[in-house]
C-alpha cells in the first residue's frame, strides 16, 4: 500500500497552480451546439472518437443493457474504498470488474479482482444464470469494441496524417508506397507488424463497470475549471494501462429505470444540458485550449485512442438519470495476474526444503540474494494480494466464488513464507555466524520486517475506520490474515515488534564489537 507519492504531490501542485492561475474566472468550453466545436475537436482532440448507438448491433445493446440492469438488481456493484492523497475515500460511483479469469486492475492503491467472463477451459460458477448471461454480454460487447477500435485505428493509420501509434513521416504513415519496399516485402512486413501492435493495444482484458444514481447521491463536486456542473467522476487519467492502448467506453443512461430527478432543484449550467450525461475533456494542465463537454445518449460509445489518455484528462459530468458505463481497457497485468503471483510463490518455495524422514523444514540457501527475494515475495503476497482481496470483504461472492479457491492457495504459500522468515531469524541467532555475515543478513532482513509491521498496522486501521464500518456488512473490510499473538498454529506473531527489536539489538551489538 503506497503512501502519498511524489507523483501525487506533483499532480496536486499542478492542480493548485492551475486553480491559482484561473482564480475566480472559468475557462471556456464547447459543446456540439457551438460553431467552433468541430474545428476544435479535429485540432486538439483528434484522438477522441465518438461512435453513436446505431453503430452497435441492436442485439448487443439489448443484452448488455439487460445484463447491466440485472447485475445492479443482484447488488453486484459496490463503492470502492480507495486512497486519495493518503486518505481513505468512498467513490460516489459503484463499480464491478469483469474480465479475463485471474486478471486484476489496480487504481488509487486498490486492486480490483475480475469476475471472470466465460472463457474456454475455465470453469466459472456464477451465483445465477442471469449473472452468467450478463458476463457473457459484457464479453460480447468487449469483442465488438475491439473490432471497432481496430477499424478506427487502421483508418487513422492509412490516412495521409500523422499516424496513430507510429513514427510520423515514415513509409507506413501515408498511402503512398515505395515500389522497392513492396518488392522486398518490407512494406507488407511493416503493415503486418503495425496491425499486430494495434491488435495488442485494443485487446481489452478487463471492463470496469460503473453505476450511479444521482438522485441517491448526497453530494457531487462542482467541476472547478470550466463551470461544467456536477461531476460523477473528477478529472483524471486512467491508470495501470498498457502504454498507448485504447480505452473504449459504452454509455447507458437508463431513462426507464427510475423516475427523473427533481429538475426544480438542479442549478442550470451554462453551455451543456444538465439533464444529459456528458464526458468532459481537456488538454492536461492547459489554460489556453477550451475544454469539451460531449453529450452521451444511451448506447453511445467513445474511444480514447493512442496517447490521448496521456496528454488529456477526462471527467464524467452527471445527468439526471441513473447511468451505467462499461469501460474496456488493456490493463497492464505484468504483475497483476494469478499466473504471475503463483509463479512468484514458486520462486520463493524453492528456498524451502523438508527432510523426508523427520519432516523438519530448513532453508536451502542463506545467500543475501535469496533472502531478499523471498522476503520481497512474502510482502507482495500479503499486501498486494491477500489484504487487498479481503479488504473488499466478500463482495465478489455476490457474483461468483471463483476467487476464494486461489486465495486459499495463496494464503497457504504465504504461511510457508512466514515459516521461512522464522527459520532465518533462528539462523541469525546461531553463535557460529561471523559478525560480518550476521550484520549483512540482519541489514537485509530488517527493512522487510519493519515494512511488514508498518503495513499491518496501516491495513488494520483502515479495516477499523469509520468509513469501513459504514459499508454494508458483506462489503466491510476484513483484516486477513490476522491472528492473536501466542497462536501456536502460526510460526511468528502478528505484531513483529519483538522480532524487530531483536534484529536492531543484533545490529547494535555487531557495531559495538567492530568498534572494540
Amino acid at each position: 500500500m503506497k503512501r502519498f507519492s511524489k507523483y501525487d504531490a506533483a499532480k496536486e501542485s499542478k492542480r493548485q497552480k492551475l486553480l491559482k492561475e484561473i482564480e475566480d474566472r472559468k475557462l471556456p468550453y464547447l459543446t456540439p451546439k457551438d460553431v467552433q466545436f468541430e474545428q476544435l475537436s479535429k485540432a486538439k482532440y483528434s484522438k477522441l472518437y465518438l461512435q453513436r448507438a446505431n453503430c452497435v448491433p441492436q442485439e448487443i445493446h439489448q443484452n448488455v443493457q439487460q445484463g447491466l440492469t440485472m447485475l445492479q438488481e443482484c447488488k453486484c456493484f459496490s463503492q470502492d474504498l480507495v486512497q486519495i492523497k493518503g486518505k481513505d475515500v468512498l467513490t460516489p460511483v459503484c463499480r464491478l470488474l469483469i474480465g479475463d479469469p485471474g486478471c486484476t486492475y489496480r487504481y488509487l492503491d486498490t486492486r480490483l479482482f475480475t469476475i471472470p467472463w466465460p472463457s474456454h477451459g475455465v470453469e466459472v460458477k456464477y451465483n445465477s444464470d442471469e449473472i452468467g448471461k450478463a458476463c457473457q454480454a459484457i464479453k460480447d460487447l468487449n469483442e465488438c469494441l475491439h473490432v471497432e477500435a481496430m477499424k478506427i485505428l487502421l483508418d487513422y493509420s492509412s490516412a495521409d496524417v500523422e499516424e496513430i501509434g507510429f513514427e510520423a513521416n515514415t513509409a507506413t504513415s501515408t498511402v503512398v508506397k515505395d515500389s522497392r519496399s513492396i518488392k522486398d516485402g518490407t512494406y507488407h512486413n511493416k503493415q503486418r507488424n503495425n496491425k499486430a501492435m494495434l491488435k495488442n493495444r485494443t485487446s481489452f482484458n478487463v471492463s470496469l463497470l460503473n453505476y450511479m444514481d444521482p438522485s441517491r447521491t448526497k453530494y457531487l463536486k462542482e467541476e472547478p475549471y470550466f463551470g461544467m456542473g456536477k461531476m460523477a467522476v473528477s478529472w483524471h487519467y486512467d491508470e495501470n494501462l498498457v502504454e498507448r492502448s485504447t480505452v473504449a467506453v459504452y454509455n447507458y443512461s437508463c431513462d426507464g429505470l427510475r423516475p427523473a430527478a427533481d429538475e426544480t432543484n438542479v442549478t442550470s449550467v451554462k453551455g451543456r444540458d444538465p439533464a444529459l450525461w456528458h464526458v468532459g475533456l481537456k488538454v492536461a494542465w492547459d489554460t489556453v485550449t477550451p475544454g469539451l463537454a460531449l453529450p452521451l445518449e444511451p448506447g453511445d460509445c467513445y474511444f480514447m485512442l493512442d496517447d490521448f489518455n496521456m496528454t488529456h484528462q477526462h471527467c464524467v459530468l452527471s445527468g439526471f438519470q441513473p447511468r451505467f458505463s462499461s469501460t474496456h481497457r488493456v490493463a497492464e497485468c505484468s504483475s497483476g495476474t494469478l499466473d504471475y503471483i503463483f509463479g512468484r510463490c514458486d520462486i520463493a518455495m524453492k528456498n524451502l526444503q523438508k527432510d523426508p524422514l523427520s519432516g523438519i523444514s530448513s532453508l536451502v540457501s542463506l545467500e543475501l540474494v535469496n533472502v531478499r527475494q523471498t522476503e520481497e515475495i512474502h510482502n507482495e503476497v500479503e499486501f498486494e494480494w491477500l489484504r487487498q482481496f479481503w479488504f473488499q470483504g466478500k463482495r465478489s461472492a455476490k457474483a461468483s466464488d471463483w476467487w476464494f479457491g486461489p486465495m486459499i492457495l495463496l494464503e497457504k504459500s504465504w504461511r510457508e513464507m512466514e515459516q521461512m522468515t522464522k527459520l532465518l531469524l533462528s539462523e541469525i541467532n546461531k553463535a557460529e555466524w561471523s559478525l560480518e555475515r550476521k550484520h549483512q543478513v540482519v541489514c537485509c532482513l530488517l527493512p522487510f520486517l519493519e515494512e511488514r509491521q508498518e503495513l499491518r498496522k496501516s491495513w488494520m486501521a483502515r479495516c477499523q475506520s469509520r468509513l469501513a464500518n459504514s459499508l454494508p456488512v458483506d462489503e466491510q473490510p476484513e483484516c486477513r490474515p490476522y491472528w492473536c499473538n501466542g497462536d501456536l498454529g502460526m510460526p511468528l506473531p502478528f505484531d513483529l515488534e519483538e522480532n524487530i527489536s531483536f534484529l536492531r539489538n543484533q545490529l547494535m551489538s555487531s557495531d559495538e564489537d567492530v568498534k572494540s
